[in-house]
């Protein structure tokens, strides 16, 4: 039953009336947005793609990448754009929290931490209509609940199918309309990642094992031939290599097949002016000198966002340097939502609008453990121009490993060190590593030459040296008992 207007005196009705009015002037001030006027987010990865491997990005291979070098033009790619952390799951938890690994608790194949804040229960605390394609263990694993809509691998060509990743990013975007709810779509091509594009490897994992059936993958509509692809200039030009590149470009096609695919999807929902897509892939290419390490090949990827009246289309930024820590921040600020608590990056969203963004002259790269739980930790400082690394595992004695060794391209360089010793040193110096690095990355960034010793840049690299230890410091890194000690020989 109602109650009668005259229930409640009048000055306590125009109380109540000044007080939400305020509070809904609050929270539209506070956040630019009101609820419903926020903007969809879409978030489009792609697993162990080089940031030299896009098109627009300076790949020699015609027509690689044509949906993501498109989706460049449209908006504003980075230059100088690196994840925190090269290896899948822990790049996504920083994704994710804003925060160094250290202070998640994903410092591998690890969940992160109870308490400790999310993106993705923000955003769906905020009301977004929440949905995942693929990687689906490797997102805020234990968090499950905060997902509306959830697409496993499986159900998307063991993560490589485009036209399957279409429909489901369609049927997402649609449930989330059908609802009232803008969105978050993080969709996760698992090209380029290993097994490649016909590759031994491929045909091995699609056979039936004892307890799981026969996996089909899904064929690719472009191959290569050996003198059709390059190969990079941190690996020797050996026939497997190139054999070994032939299928991870054949990746890298279809993963842009698959950017291209959820794009269309977007364009179709008519939503595409309300929002704001982000592309980067979650580290580089899974051969040695690249993913799981803190080389410049590791950790630079190619970071593109697309917000139609906000960003300027054909964008090129040159002069920020901006770090996985910064994806939290950044979402947040552009839909009008607070800061996570405890998170260590900060928005670039001035950037994106055009305006100069000053602290942005260097970032912080980690390793801490991989998906085989081995400890092999190390940092570095990147500038534009250089980059420094310590090694806290390297003792001389210590034997690196990693996915990427698993392929032709390892076995390949092995066999060639017999006879050559220059590809002898280079194996020797992934397996063993020295205690630190230093590189001009503006002039080699390959790193083929250590300059640690070169007197020529020993003031500099005492520079670098500070800094990483205030960041140690200021983060409560556990490295840094190690890292003094390295500092103690010098």
């Amino acid at each position: 039953m109602s109650l009668p207007s005259t229930t409640f005196p009048r000055h306590f009705c125009s109380r109540v009336l000044q007080a939400a009015t305020l509070c809904l002037l609050l929270l539209i001030g506070n956040t630019g947005f009101a609820e419903t006027d926020r903007p969809n987010v879409l978030l489009i990865t792609v697993d162990d793609m080089n940031c030299d491997s896009v098109g627009i990005f300076g790949c020699p291979v015609p027509d690689i990448t044509p949906n993501i070098d498109r989706l460049a033009r449209s908006g504003m790619q980075f230059e100088h754009a690196h994840v925190t952390i090269a290896i899948c799951q822990p790049t996504r938890a920083v994704w994710m929290t804003g925060r160094y690994p250290h202070r998640s608790g994903a410092l591998g194949f690890d969940p992160i931490n109870k308490g400790v804040p999310t993106l993705l229960e923000a955003l769906h605390d905020a009301g977004y209509y929440t949905g995942i394609l693929a990687k689906v263990p490797h997102v805020v694993p234990t968090r499950g609940q905060a997902w509306d809509a959830i697409v496993k691998s499986n159900d998307l060509g063991i993560g490589r199918d485009p036209q399957k990743y279409y429909r489901h990013s369609a049927d997402i975007i649609a449930a989330a309309k059908d609802a009232g709810q803008p969105f978050f779509l993080m969709a996760n091509s698992q090209d380029p990642h290993r097994p490649f594009a016909g590759s031994a490897q491929e045909r091995q994992q699609a056979r039936p094992r004892k307890n799981r059936p026969a996996r089909q993958f899904p064929g690719v509509s472009r191959t290569f031939a050996a003198d059709e692809v390059p190969v990079p200039g941190f690996l020797p030009d050996l026939p497997d290599v190139r054999q070994e590149m032939t299928e991870y470009f054949a990746s890298v096609h279809r993963a842009d097949e698959i950017v291209g695919a959820v794009l269309r999807a977007l364009d179709e929902s008519g939503q595409a002016d309300s929002t704001l897509v982000m592309f980067l892939s979650d580290h580089g290419m899974p051969l040695p000198f690249a993913k799981t390490n803190c080389w410049y090949h590791a950790t630079r990827t190619p970071w593109i966002v697309r917000w139609p009246d906000v960003v300027a289309p054909n964008s090129h930024d040159t002069g920020h340097m901006i770090s996985g820590i910064d994806l939290a921040p950044t979402v947040l600020e552009a839909v009008g939502l607070p800061p996570l608590e405890g998170m260590d990056g900060r928005s670039f969203l001035p950037v994106l609008k055009g305006e100069r963004q000053s602290g942005r002259d260097f970032v912080i790269t980690h390793i801490n453990r991989t998906s085989g739980r081995n400890e092999y930790p190390m940092r570095s400082v990147l500038t534009r121009q250089y980059g420094y690394i310590f090694n806290g595992w390297s003792d001389g004695q210590t034997r690196f490993r990693n996915e990427s060794q698993n392929g032709l391209t390892m076995k390949a360089m092995i066999r060639a060190a017999q006879n050559d010793p220059a590809i002898a040193a280079r194996v020797q110096h992934f397996l063993y590593r020295t205690p630190e690095e230093f590189y001009d990355y503006s002039a080699a960034p390959d790193a083929l030459v250590n300059l640690i010793d070169d007197p020529a840049h020993a003031a500099r690299i005492d520079e670098f040296r500070q800094k990483l230890l205030e960041h140690m410091e200021a983060t409560g890194d556990p490295q840094l008992p190690a890292f003094r000690r390295q500092l103690a020989r010098e």
